[in-house]
């Protein structure tokens, strides 16, 4: 899995911590920070959460070329 930079971008264009999003969909820090690292897989409610949050659609976030 490759990292997710799309959600890192997404986020500095909101000004947004990691620590922010992580509590705006209700994870930990630690679980957006492997999110963005690719090293955790998030259920579908999480990345519509995340999208909604950023809004940007799934494609935009999470399609992988």
């Amino acid at each position: 899995m490759a990292k997710n930079l799309k959600i890192k971008i997404a986020r500095a264009e909101k000004d947004m911590t990691q620590k922010a999003l992580a509590e705006s969909v209700g994870v930990s820090r630690q679980t957006m920070n492997a999110i963005e690292k690719g090293d955790y897989n998030p259920t579908i409610k999480l990345c519509v959460a995340i999208c909604k949050v950023l809004g940007k659609t799934l494609d935009e976030l999470f399609w992988e070329e």
